[in-house]
This record gives C-alpha cells, structure tokens and sequence, in this order.
C-alpha cells in the first residue's frame, strides 16, 4: 500500500497552498494513506483535512533525527518534500522512501527583483508547482481551491464571541492589516478610511490577526469611532478561519490569511505592493480582486522588507480606500 509522507513545515499560506495537492492525490489513489509532517504551530491547518490519514507534528526544539525515526516507523513508499529547506533534506537522507520535490524558482525571483527582467516561462501559481513533486504519483491538478477544515470547536467558539458582542446577524468584512514585514502592510490611515466606508456600505468591520497585530487592531477600532472590532490575538488558527468562514469578504495584504479565506470559501479583495503574481501566491482558485500599481521598482522584495528601498511605499499607498470598497462591492455584488 502507499504511504505518501507530504512535508511543508511552515508557514500559514504556504501549508495552505498544499492542499490542492492532498486533495488530488487522495482522489487519484484512495487506497493510499497520505501523512502531513509540518511544525506542531501549524498542525491545527491540517488537523480535520479528511483526506490526511495523520497529521504528524514536528514539536518545539525535536531533533530532526526524533522526527524521522517516528516517520521510518510508518514505512513511507513515498517522500514529498514540499518545503525545500536544511530540515527537510535532512529528513531525505534519514528516511528511506522515494523521495522527490519542486522547484521553487529562485533564479528568475531574484532576476526579476534585482533587475526587473521576467526570467518565468509561465506565471504556474505555487499551489500547482507543489505538483511537481507527485509526478511519479501520476497526480494533476484538479482546478479546485484550497481547503481549511474546521472542527466543531473553533466554530462554536468563533459563533460565541460573535454572538457576545451582537454580531450574530451582522453582515461582517473582515480586515487583515498586519505583515511581518512593513512594507508589505497598507497605511493605517487607509484602513481607518476604509472601515468608514464599509460601515456605510452596511458591513460591521473585524479586524483579525495574531496577538502581535493587537496594538494595530486597537487604533483602527479607536480610529473607527466603535464602528469595527478586534479579534486580533483572540482565537486559534482553526478560529480564526471560523470567523473568515462568517465573512462576507476579507481584505487582505499578500499574507497567510489571505489563503484562509481562500481556505472557507470567502471572497478576498488582496493588496499586493512589494511582491508579484509571477512568485505565485495570489489566491488560488477562489473568488478574488486583486489591486496592485504598476510601478517599475516593483517588485522589490521575495516577502517584503522593513522599508520601501525607494522611501515612497507608493505600490501600496498609491491604493485608496475608495478603490478596494468598490473592488469589495463588485466581489460580492
């Protein structure tokens, strides 16, 4: 029988980004068992996926000689590494299976950001490139989205905190203004703009986000005059997808949430300023706008930096609140 070890450690939108994958291959081959292998802050991505046989979890500071040795024991056929990074060639030398992987482009990103020359062949989104490494698996594509499961937990719990606050029936937008790096975060003062313009458009604004983007939801609740609220740092992963799943629509820079919205099946308007569609992390294959400025300086960056290299940010300033509420009304209309 088949046992397909599927290895992506990190992060939100790239474990996302997989499961296209898992999806096709437990549809081409139902008699194998699939098991995720990712770092135990990301299992709860993966951990009601119906197509996975087991999730199994890398834990804070494990030897990665610990982990392969609990792998080996499933007796893998097969090896996906899907992350590409020092841990997971080292989980190829240790686990005997057939391994394979993908290419992750790095020569055309680094041309296309150093000197603006488009080196891609084709614009292949991330989601299918991960695809490469399942040939010998004889695995395609299926066109579908990814997927965020949800267990029960998170949505009654995400059903509480909406009902506590009177937001049981409201018509909610949710908002992702944090990035780990700055330059990939629109203006505060756009945000504040915008949730005025949503809460006359007839949607109750929630800002969401980890606990390091508390601070950041807080000002724009203050700034909105009562008129958005803040889930920043309040839930789980799995919880925080519960509340995208509620939304009418998300607007989002170029991060993991995006992708879990894309995960529940809501609408995302996405801001994009340092980075390109030729990296490959638009959303996939789900109802989405994205607004971006066609600048020479972009792109600047693979993930974004800590400022604009150029000191003008205009590939994200240059975006008004006016342009992404009607890019959200046209979404949803």
């Amino acid at each position: 029988m088949l046992c397909v070890l599927l290895v992506r450690f990190s992060s939100i939108g790239d474990i996302l980004l997989t499961t296209p994958l898992v999806r096709a291959l437990s549809r081409r081959h139902p008699e194998a068992r699939l098991v995720y292998v990712t770092k135990r802050a990301m299992a709860p991505l993966v951990a009601d996926n119906p197509h996975l046989a087991e999730v199994v979890a890398l834990e804070p500071d494990e030897p990665i000689r610990h982990l392969a040795r609990r792998l080996s024991a499933l007796a893998p056929t097969h090896g996906l590494d899907l992350h590409g990074s020092v841990r997971s060639a080292l989980l190829r030398l240790l686990v005997r299976c057939r391994w394979s992987g993908y290419r992750k482009r790095k020569l055309p990103r680094t041309l296309l950001i150093a000197t603006k020359l488009d080196a891609y062949r084709a614009r292949v989104p991330v989601a299918e490139r991960y695809f490469e490494a399942a040939a010998q698996l004889d695995t395609r594509p299926d066109g579908g989205p990814p997927e965020f499961h949800l267990g029960r937990g998170a949505t009654e719990r995400v059903a509480q905190w909406l009902m506590e606050r009177g937001l049981a029936d409201a018509r909610l937008a949710a908002l992702a203004p944090g990035a780990a790096h700055a330059t990939k975060r629109w203006p505060v003062a756009h945000w504040s703009a915008l949730i005025e313009q949503l809460r006359d458009g007839g949607y109750r604004p929630v800002v969401v986000g980890g606990p390091e983007d508390r601070g950041l939801a807080q000002q724009l609740v203050a700034s909105g005059g009562g008129a958005a609220a803040s889930a920043a740092g309040e839930f789980s992963l799995q919880e925080t997808g519960a509340m995208l799943a509620r939304a009418t629509v998300l607007v989002s820079g170029d991060t993991g949430v995006m992708h879990m919205a894309t995960g529940v099946g809501t609408p995302v308007v996405a801001l994009f300023g340092p980075t390109v569609e030729q990296f490959g992390f638009f959303p996939y294959r789900g109802p989405a706008a994205v607004l971006q400025r066609d600048l020479d300086c972009r792109p600047c960056s693979a993930s974004g930096t800590a400022t604009c290299p150029l000191g003008h940010h205009r590939c994200l300033r240059d975006i008004a609140p006016a342009d992404v509420a009607a890019a959200v009304a046209r979404l949803v209309a």
